[in-house]
């Protein structure tokens, strides 16, 4: 009966263990009687490695293994040629590092016996490496290559490195006979691989494994230390690109914020002082740097928001002073420009109430300028459309004076429509009447507000304009005299604001028209020498604004209609002529509307034909 052959021990390399293993000098028969079991003779050997006279070894060591278990033994094979030995356990040549490794690549199972060149690196190997494994316990080359390098170098170690299975099944039979083999397991539940390399170069280079482990322990620090400092100055240098481009974008969105303050004031404080000292002039110079702002900005996509709707009212008021101009096909082009703008922004976000009101803005000057061009229809939908977002904003925000005053804005403009272009009256009387209760309502909430002190005023003009075009002068002179009124403490609180003196000019003309229709010549007289003066002194503010030249000539013709009637020949002549001159003299940015202009040209060939009649009967 056979006995079972127990599994061989295993051995480790521990601390300062040293394996020495001088080199053998074996012939090729030497190796055949080694396997037969027969003694060497001395005769019979050669030197297959003598150079010199000193013997030396090719590869410091060779790597038996399994073809199924290449890929861990590529694996190990570049990490023994690849390790650095201490500075201490250099090898005698000086050399740090282990040597060449031989690795056969092939089982040549077609053959029959290891080939001539496995048999020769065998005899050059300063140690065998043995790859242990299931696949190699059952392969018969591993085992003839260890019992060759046996043969060949009696007193050299074989080292074994466990990579799977349990040492019983792992080891080669050739392994359990002779001298128990240095072994180091490579598996995760042994060694692992790091402490496994390290017990196989340690019995391959002759050094104690404390001091591989201690030095391959100051290297990991070593590199760990160095990725870690590394890591910490990639850190350090995008935490620094960070800060820089942080504060770039700090510095970016500073200088904006400064830019964009100051087109805010340019569009609320500082154009409501120029607008009412009546310099267009200037005004279009403000609104002309606004928009360069804007444009040097590039890409109107990337702007915020809030950058986009400050434009937009930039847009509109560059229109407003087109109007005022008398230009209105450009100022149609720009506020068409800014309700494109403020219809994506309300697209974006319907509920946001900067977004309604911009909007509404929007609406109210397209309906202006087709209401000025003869569009009734057109402009009642704009108008409809502001009231529409007026609402809307009143419901967000119902106790804002804003939201009164745009409500009272949309329903001043529907019955501005109904009264002048649709000669529906009553219904304009009632939506003016609805408006100035709108604007009453503001001035409550906000009895502060110079703005909504002068629309309530206006308010009263409105109303007073439609009652004298049905020829209810009396109602229409005391809605004009409350206008007066309430326009005084504004004019004491700011002398030089040009909307104050041009309201007062208006009503001051208004109340002149009404004394002239209910036959008071003298006080129509008296109340149109004070509106020639006002006239004048703001004339001499701003020449090119078109509705002070337009006031300016209607107060002449008022004037030189009044001194016909009461028989005043001369002076009627004079003012006429006065008129026409002034006509022909006006800039061409102050030229009036074709349809004023022919309207008044018609008056003045009237009081002419008059005069001229009045002088033939006297003659």
């Amino acid at each position: 009966m056979t006995a079972k052959r127990k599994p061989p021990g295993i051995a480790s390399p521990f601390r300062d263990t040293v394996f020495h293993a001088p080199f053998g000098i074996i012939s090729e028969m030497d190796i055949g009687s080694r396997l037969a079991g027969k003694p060497i003779g001395k005769a019979e050997r050669i030197d297959v490695t003598q150079q010199g006279g000193h013997a030396r070894a090719v590869y410091a060591a060779f790597l038996s293994y399994n073809h199924k278990d290449v890929r861990a033994a590529r694996q190990l094979h570049r990490r023994l040629e690849s390790y650095r030995l201490p500075k201490g356990a250099a090898r005698p040549d000086g050399s740090r590092k282990l040597g060449r490794i031989f690795r056969d690549r092939d089982e040549l199972p077609a053959a029959t016996d290891l080939s001539e060149a496995v048999k020769l690196a065998l005899s050059q190997s300063d140690a065998l490496v043995v790859l242990c494994s299931p696949h190699s316990a059952a392969s018969p080359w591993v085992d003839q290559e260890i019992r060759l390098f046996r043969a060949m170098h009696p007193d050299r170690p074989i080292l074994a490195a466990i990579i799977g299975g349990e040492p019983e099944e792992a080891f080669p039979p050739a392994l359990g006979e002779g001298a128990e083999p240095l072994a180091a397991d490579l598996r995760r539940q042994g060694d692992g691989l790091r402490l496994g390399t390290l017990k196989l170069v340690a019995g391959l280079a002759g050094t104690g494994l404390d001091r591989l482990v201690q030095r391959d322990a100051q290297r990991r620090v070593r590199r760990v230390t160095a990725i870690t400092v590394a890591a910490l100055i990639v850190m350090l240098g995008f935490l620094a690109l960070a800060i820089a481009a942080t504060q770039a974008k700090r510095e970016a969105e500073r200088q904006r914020a400064e830019a964009e303050g100051m087109v805010e004031f340019m569009l609320t404080d500082l154009r409501e002082r120029l607008r009412s000292v009546g310099r267009l002039d200037a005004l279009s110079v403000v609104n002309e740097r606004a928009m360069t702002y804007y444009r040097d900005q590039g890409d109107l996509t990337h702007l915020p928001d809030d950058s986009l709707e400050r434009r937009a009212r930039i847009l509109q008021a560059m229109g407003e002073d087109d109007i005022a101009r008398g230009n209105l096909p450009a100022a149609m082009r720009k506020f068409g420009e800014s309700h494109r703008t403020t219809s994506a922004l309300l697209d974006d976000d319907p509920a946001r109430p900067e977004w309604i009101f911009a909007h509404a803005q929007s609406e109210f000057w397209i309906g202006q300028v087709d209401q000025l061009s003869g569009r009734a229809d057109a402009a009642l939908r704009h108008y409809q459309a502001y009231l529409r977002s007026a609402l809307e904003l009143l419901r967000l925000q119902p106790r804002e004076a804003r939201s009164f005053t745009e409500v009272g804005y949309a329903l001043s403009n529907i019955a501005s429509v109904q009264g002048e272009n649709l000669n529906d009256r009553d219904q304009a009387i009632r939506n003016y009447t609805r408006s100035l209760r709108w604007f009453e309502r503001a001035q409550a909430a906000a009895p502060r507000s110079f703005s909504i002190r002068m629309e309530v005023a206006e308010r009263h003009a409105r109303i007073a304009d439609v009652q004298s075009d049905r020829g209810e002068y009396p109602s229409a002179r005391e809605h004009r005299l409350r206008q007066l009124r309430l326009l005084e403490p504004l004019r004491r609180e700011d002398p030089g604001n040009g909307d104050v003196a041009y309201d007062t000019l208006v009503a001051t003309r208004s109340l002149a028209r009404i004394a002239f229709k209910t036959g008071d010549l003298a006080d129509a007289a008296r109340l149109l020498d004070d509106a020639k003066k006002r006239s004048w002194a703001l004339r001499r503010r701003d020449p090119e604004n078109q509705s002070w030249f337009e006031q300016h000539l209607r107060i002449l013709i008022d004037a030189a209609e009044v001194a016909q009637a009461r028989r005043h020949e001369t002076e009627a002549s004079r003012l006429v002529d006065q008129a026409r001159l002034f006509m022909r003299e006006s800039s061409p940015q102050a030229a009036a509307a074709p349809e004023f202009k022919a309207t008044s040209i018609q008056r003045l060939d009237a009081i002419a034909q008059l005069d001229s009649s009045i002088v033939k009967e006297g003659q």
